[in-house]
């Protein structure tokens, strides 16, 4: 595939709206790669680095393994996430402390839009492929339940950490920052990230690649062979996630953190009108339509693409 410098800057935006979702527990890069009209090339040009590769590099030089890898292709996107995630982090922190409901509403009505999008995947709805929907919104609706763990900062905790997370990263539906947050590895990443704290990066970053390699091969294959079952599940796991990203929360129980301040352990998703303090009602809806939008523009971008 011929591709123009443009081309390559759409995909880097792209990147970048895939690092800006996965910093946010709650929201999957892999949902917007997705609905973008990048997934399926992604999981494919990741699935490309094994042996051969490391020969075509070795026998055929550097640009034959170059265009085998896609390398252009992934790089672009690497270096959209790494501009989001490095230029984002601090913000998003803040707008998680100051102002949750806002963030979450815009992220609500992306996430509902992406429902939709994935679901129009499907080609055909079977008894399998519903019943695949309702058990992946179950599982995900669970997890989003789950208490986190305490934080942990040990070496190969936080590679074990990023394998599990980076797999979770590029499945539409599943947050991977939200998989941090029950390992009680986000606050050591996100800090870790702040700081530039290129050791803790780096163990998380070998961790990832691991892990990416060998759950994408699991992808491509269940993509192949199992084409609207896997769409219905992942569906559905998306769907389940809406519990997490609601923006209207109680707080049921605390914890102490690492800095001895107050923070939530588990919340439960309520009415805004039973929010105590300002709902932000009318603003929430807006972001929430704005955010349905941007998948909105996102998925014809992708078609345009095609």
């Amino acid at each position: 595939m011929q591709r123009r410098l443009i081309d390559y800057v759409v995909i880097s935006l792209k990147g970048m709206a895939m690092g800006a979702a996965d910093v946010v527990p709650g929201v999957s890069g892999g949902t917007i790669a997705f609905i973008s009209g990048i997934y399926e090339e992604l999981i494919t040009s990741i699935n490309n680095i094994n042996v051969s590769l490391i020969k075509s590099f070795l026998k055929e030089g550097f640009f034959a393994g170059w265009k085998k890898l896609n390398g252009s292709f992934l790089l672009s996107i690497v270096i959209g996430i790494a501009i989001s995630v490095l230029s984002l982090v601090k913000s998003i922190k803040w707008l998680l402390e100051n102002e949750p409901v806002l963030l979450w509403s815009f992220f609500f009505g992306l996430v509902i839009a992406s429902i939709f999008f994935v679901a129009k995947q499907i080609t055909k709805w079977t008894l399998a492929t519903v019943l695949g929907f309702i058990i992946g919104s179950f599982v995900a609706y669970y997890i989003t339940t789950l208490p986190p763990l305490g934080t942990n900062s040990s070496s190969w905790f936080l590679f074990f950490s990023g394998a599990l997370a980076i797999c979770a990263m590029i499945l539409p539906g599943i947050s991977g920052a939200f998989i941090l947050v029950l390992l009680g590895a986000y606050k050591p990443v996100i800090d870790a990230i702040d700081n530039r704290n290129f050791k803790t990066i780096l163990i998380l970053g070998v961790g990832a690649i691991i892990g990416l390699l060998s759950f994408s091969k699991l992808l491509k294959w269940l993509f192949k062979n199992y084409h609207n079952l896997t769409l219905a599940i992942l569906t559905g796991f998306i769907f389940g996630s809406l519990n997490k990203i609601w923006p209207w929360k109680k707080v049921l129980t605390w914890r102490m953190n690492s800095h001895k301040e107050k923070v939530p352990l588990l919340e439960q998703s309520i009415s805004p009108f039973s929010f105590e303090g300002d709902n932000q009602l009318a603003i929430a809806v807006l972001l929430m339509i704005i955010g349905f939008l941007t998948i909105f523009i996102l998925e014809k971008l992708g078609n345009a693409k095609k």
